[in-house]
């Protein structure tokens, strides 16, 4: 672990700088106050520091108050080095946002064991922390595939939507769908089924851009939002999707035939200034328009291919 000294004195922070290599820590060394902050701005800061009190340009109480100031992830454990050994001085560095300190001249092994309790409940933060991303991590993706759940595909639709308004930016919508899906259930079982909606997840997963979102919106169905996307590079991207699909699922030979995908799809170029609902509900009947027409294929809802129905409860919203 990264530990950052801050001490003025040269003497002070060559001793410091030798103790805590010899206990197997990586030490950073800054002169003063200003140095100290500046080395623990960034991810990859030191998580443990020793501050002096008594720094030119920034003493180590001001320190604390800039590092608690700011967000608090990741977390910084700070131990005072002082020569003041007053109560009213030890409570105002520890309200300051101090850890711990130690008064000089300090026991080294006192410093060690110190510093071991500020090791331990920096790594306690960070699995805590870990833990917590895994848990939102769960939250957000769908356990079969991996894919965004439908609640976050949606979420980032809706957020994608105001962004393109913001910026003055096409947004593209698909809804693809696997061919026939029902038949490889019952044909191959329901464990078949879950490898096919595995591998393609993994391969709508890996063929869009880095940027575009991907989730699986319910059965064997997906949505994938594309932004700066218009109705052209869209459909290029769709089919894109559907030609990985069945380069990837091609060597798997089933009884049902060829894994195919169909993909309907649409864009704010197309419809204009609209709701998100209303895309998600193009792309769907998009959808149903490549069902009809035979499968396997992709079909863009242009404004006049929508219904009635659709229009008007965009105009009622």
């Amino acid at each position: 672990m990264r530990v950052l000294v801050a001490e003025d004195d040269p003497v002070s922070r060559r001793a410091v700088e030798a103790f805590l290599r010899r206990w197997g820590y990586d030490v950073t060394l800054a002169q003063n106050g200003l140095d100290a902050w500046k080395a623990l701005q960034g991810e990859s800061s030191p998580k443990l520091a020793l501050l002096d009190w008594m720094m030119p340009g920034m003493d180590g109480v001001n320190v604390c108050r800039r590092v608690r100031s700011r967000a608090p992830e990741p977390y910084v454990y700070i131990l005072l080095l002082t020569a003041k050994d007053r109560k009213e001085d030890v409570v105002a560095g520890i309200e300051a946002g101090a850890d711990d300190y130690l008064t000089k001249p300090f026991d080294p092994h006192e410093l060690k064991a110190r510093l071991r309790t500020g090791q331990r409940i920096v790594e306690l933060q960070e699995q805590l922390i870990s833990a917590r991303e895994e848990l939102r991590d769960q939250a957000t993706r769908d356990a079969l595939t991996g894919l965004l759940n439908h609640a976050a595909i949606l979420d980032k639709l809706r957020r994608e939507l105001d962004r393109s308004r913001r910026e003055s930016r096409p947004l593209g919508v698909m809804m693809a769908d696997i061919d026939h899906f029902k038949r490889i259930n019952d044909a191959c079982g329901h464990m078949v089924g879950d490898q096919v909606l595995r591998q393609v997840a993994d391969s709508l997963q890996g063929t869009v851009r880095p940027y575009d979102h991907v989730g699986r919106y319910g059965g064997e169905e997906f949505l994938v939002v594309a932004p700066g996307s218009d109705a052209t590079s869209t459909l290029q991207l769709a089919e894109r999707l559907r030609a990985a699909v069945r380069e990837a699922t091609a060597a798997r030979l089933l009884a049902t035939g060829p894994i195919t995908l169909s993909v309907g799809l649409t864009s704010t170029g197309v419809l204009g200034e609209t709701d998100w609902n209303v895309l998600l509900r193009a792309a769907d009947e998009a959808l149903y328009e490549a069902k009809r027409a035979g499968r396997d294929r992709t079909e863009l809802a242009l404004a006049l291919n929508i219904s009635p129905e659709l229009v008007d409860s965009a105009a009622d919203r």
